[in-house]
C-alpha cells in the first residue's frame, strides 16, 4: 500500500512564556501545558538563559486573529490561563522572568536572539527575584464608611413655607456631601497607612489601578490594589503584619484582603533597569487584566488561598482593558524583534 502524500505543514509561530536559568523538566511533567491549540512546551537556550516556548498555529495567533480573540472575554481568559500554565512550568526549578502574554516570534532563531541580546538585564532580574515572591493586597472602603452619609432624608421641615423647606433640604444635602467627603478622606488615609506599614516588610511595592465595581462585585470602592515583593525569609513577618492590619480597630474605615505568595509578575519588568528597581517604588498604571500583571493572574473571587512559593494565581480578566493597553506597552523592546 502506498503511503498517502503528506502536505506542507501549517505555518506556526513560537509563543514564549518565560525566561529562566534552570530549564524545567518538561518531558516528565504531565501538567506542563500551554495553549491547547499548540504543541508541547519546549526549551530554547540563549546564552546562559533558557526560554520556555510552544509552537502555536499562525492562523490562530497572527496579529489579526490574536487581536480578535483577545477582545472576546472567554478567549482572553483562556489565553491568560494558558500563559500562566507555561510560566508556572518554567518556575518549577527556580526564578523566572514571565514575558507578556502573547509574546510571539517567527521562529526559534529570532526568539533566541531577542533573549540573548538582553542576557545581562534578564540575568540581573532573575538574581533580583530569586528567593522572593509576590503578595497581592486589596484595600476597600468598608460598607459602613461608604454608607455613613447615605442616610435617608429626614422628614421635611415643618416650617411655614416652601422657602424654609427648600433651605432645610439644601442644608441637609450639603451636610451629607461633607460627611461623604470626610468618610472617603478617612478611608483613603487609612488605606495609605496600611500600604506604608506593609512596605516595611517588602523589598519593593507597586500600586496597580484599583479594580472597578464590576470586577470586585462590591459597592464599596477599592482604594488600593497593590503588589509587594517579599523575601521568602520575611514571609511570616509580612503575614503577621497583614493579620494585625486586618484586625486593627484604627483602620475601621477599610477592609484589607490579601493573597499569595505568587510568582512575582508585577516585578518582572525586563524593560526597566534592574539596578534601580530595589530602591525605586513603582507606582504603575498597570492594567488590571491586560497581560500578566498581578491582576491578570489574581482572581481573588475564584482562587483558593495559596501557600506554595512559585504558584501563580489563575487569571481574571476585564475585557474593556485587554491587549491594546499594557500588552503594547510592555512588549517593547523585546517584541520589536518578535515579528521581524
Amino acid at each position: 500500500m502506498n503511503a498517502s502524500p503528506v502536505g506542507p505543514a501549517a505555518p506556526v509561530l513560537v509563543c514564549a512564556f518565560a525566561v529562566t536559568r534552570t530549564p524545567p523538566d518538561l518531558a516528565t511533567s504531565a501538567a506542563a501545558t500551554g495553549h491547547e491549540e499548540g504543541g508541547p512546551l519546549r526549551v530554547l537556550r540563549a546564552g546562559g538563559l533558557c526560554l520556555v516556548v510552544q509552537d502555536v498555529p499562525a492562523a490562530l495567533f497572527d496579529e489579526e486573529a490574536l487581536a480578535e480573540r483577545l477582545n472576546r472575554p472567554d478567549d482572553l481568559e483562556r489565553c491568560a490561563r494558558a500563559h500562566h500554565r507555561g510560566v508556572e512550568a518554567a518556575a518549577r526549578r527556580g526564578p523566572v522572568v514571565p514575558l507578556p502574554m502573547a509574546t510571539l516570534y517567527r521562529g526559534d532563531r529570532s526568539a533566541e536572539q531577542a533573549v540573548a541580546a538582553r542576557e545581562a538585564v534578564l540575568g540581573a532580574l532573575l538574581d533580583r527575584l530569586r528567593g522572593r515572591t509576590e503578595w497581592a493586597v486589596k484595600v476597600h472602603a468598608t460598607d459602613g464608611a461608604t454608607n455613613a452619609a447615605a442616610a435617608v432624608d429626614a422628614p421635611a421641615d415643618s416650617g411655614t413655607g416652601a422657602g424654609t423647606r427648600g433651605r432645610a433640604y439644601l442644608s441637609r444635602a450639603s451636610a451629607r456631601r461633607r460627611d461623604r467627603q470626610d468618610a472617603h478622606g478617612r478611608a483613603l488615609a487609612e488605606a495609605d497607612a496600611v500600604d506604608a506599614e506593609l512596605r516595611r516588610y517588602a523589598v519593593d511595592a507597586t500600586r496597580h489601578r484599583p479594580q472597578s465595581e464590576r470586577l470586585t462585585g462590591r459597592r464599596a470602592p477599592q482604594l488600593i490594589n497593590a503588589a509587594y515583593l517579599v523575601e521568602d525569609a520575611d514571609t511570616a513577618a509580612f503575614e503577621r503584619a497583614l493579620a494585625r492590619l486586618a484586625a486593627d480597630a484604627r483602620h475601621s474605615a477599610v477592609e484589607v484582603s490579601a493573597s499569595g505568595p505568587w510568582i512575582p509578575y508585577s516585578f518582572a519588568r525586563w524593560d526597566e533597569d534592574p539596578a534601580v528597581m530595589d530602591t525605586a517604588v513603582m507606582d504603575t498604571d498597570a492594567v488590571d487584566p491586560a497581560v500578566m500583571s498581578t491582576d491578570v493572574m489574581n482572581p481573588d473571587a475564584t482562587a483558593p488561598d495559596a501557600t506554595a512559593p512559585h504558584r501563580t494565581e489563575p487569571p481574571r480578566t476585564e475585557p474593556p482593558r485587554t491587549a491594546p493597553d499594557r500588552t503594547e506597552r510592555e512588549r517593547r523592546p523585546m517584541e520589536q524583534e518578535a515579528r521581524s
